[in-house]
């Protein structure tokens, strides 16, 4: 019965017309509608918890537009998968939990980059839920405002960035975060607004308590700009990028991490690649670059964010909640030397 149950399934496989149609995908997600009231985001990812940065009103925002859908670019590949998303007037947050039991209380703020022209919510942090997962981080992914859609990158897209960080902490109780561990990690153009966090912010309820600065644009400490004070107090930093490849790109990340470093701050890392290319850039084969978790061809680049993961468990973001971090406790013991 075995022989001829394989032998009838066999022939049903070679007889292509017997096939029944291709079922469409299922779950794919969209926009929500536009209403009287200011747009809904929508989760990109399912289960995702999503709270507005701003309330209904608020000044922040442009009443004329503050209605609009927002518009996905879909994946014409993978069925159901955002690439990015443009026309964000009501800027929000997406928060990805993980299992009490595994819970560090850590909770990392996802800025995707895109130019300014798109946010590459795909590559660059959607796919990054799964993988902190695994090591008990709780993940935000930010939708904030874009050049392309008439806002400002270093007043608009920034002040995003803080306010984002300001609501996770607000509800970090009810959602079992430790108010201690919230930090941002930006990609590309999402860096320049994760690296001016870490030292423009203006309130404590602001301040990130690391962040990440992946293959970064300009910082407040690029050559063509006044560069601001450091506050003592301004978070650790994990910078990543590759080098030569990205020499421009390279140089924006030498720039922050130098600026740490005459400051005298402690714990910040910074890995340049020898072999690397920026995130879009062509390939001789056509295709383009890729970015996030990608292994890049299995070159050592590709493993930036394993590098990540041994810092932040080594500044102690991956233990048990509730308990001071090292990066905690280097700070404080930074602020009781005399100023430099």
């Amino acid at each position: 019965m075995r022989i001829l149950f394989l032998l009838s399934a066999l022939a049903y496989a070679q007889d292509q017309s017997a096939l029944p149609p291709v079922p469409a995908a299922l779950g794919i997600p969209k926009p929500g509608p536009v209403t009287e009231g200011p747009y809904a985001p929508q989760p990109i990812l399912p289960g995702g918890i999503i709270i507005p940065l701003y309330p209904a009103g608020s000044p922040v925002l442009k009443a004329e537009r503050v209605r609009e859908a927002e518009q996905y670019n879909m994946s014409q590949a993978v069925p159901g998968r955002i690439s990015s998303i443009v026309n964000i007037h009501n800027p929000s947050i997406e928060l990805h939990l993980v299992e009490r039991g595994i819970n560090t209380g850590a909770a990392v703020i996802l800025a995707a980059g895109g130019g300014h022209n798109t946010l590459n919510v795909g590559g660059e942090s959607a796919d990054f839920v799964p993988f902190f997962y695994n090591y008990g981080v709780n993940t935000v992914i930010l939708r904030n405002r874009l050049r392309r859609d008439g806002y400002n990158p270093q007043t608009d897209a920034v002040r995003d960035a803080l306010q984002a960080i300001r609501l996770v902490r607000a509800y970090a109780k009810e959602w079992n975060i430790d108010p201690k561990k919230i930090g941002i990690m930006g990609f590309s153009a999402g860096a320049e607004l994760s690296a001016p966090a870490a030292v423009l912010f203006d309130d404590v309820n602001a301040r990130p308590d690391f962040v990440g600065i992946i293959y970064p644009g300009p910082s407040p400490f690029a050559r063509n700009r006044t560069a601001p004070p450091i506050p003592r107090n301004a978070p650790p930093a994990f910078i990543a990028s590759a080098g030569a490849g990205d020499r421009m790109h390279a140089i924006w990340a030498i720039e922050y991490y130098s600026a740490l470093l005459a400051a005298g701050l402690p714990n910040n890392e910074l890995h340049l690649y020898g072999n690397g290319r920026h995130p879009g850039d062509p390939l001789p084969d056509g295709s383009r670059m890729p970015g996030g978790l990608t292994d890049r061809g299995g070159t050592p680049f590709g493993t930036w964010q394993y590098r990540f993961i041994d810092w932040f468990r080594d500044l102690g973001f991956l233990g048990k909640p509730s308990v001071e971090t090292k990066a905690a406790k280097d700070i404080e013991a930074f602020l009781k030397e005399p100023a430099r």
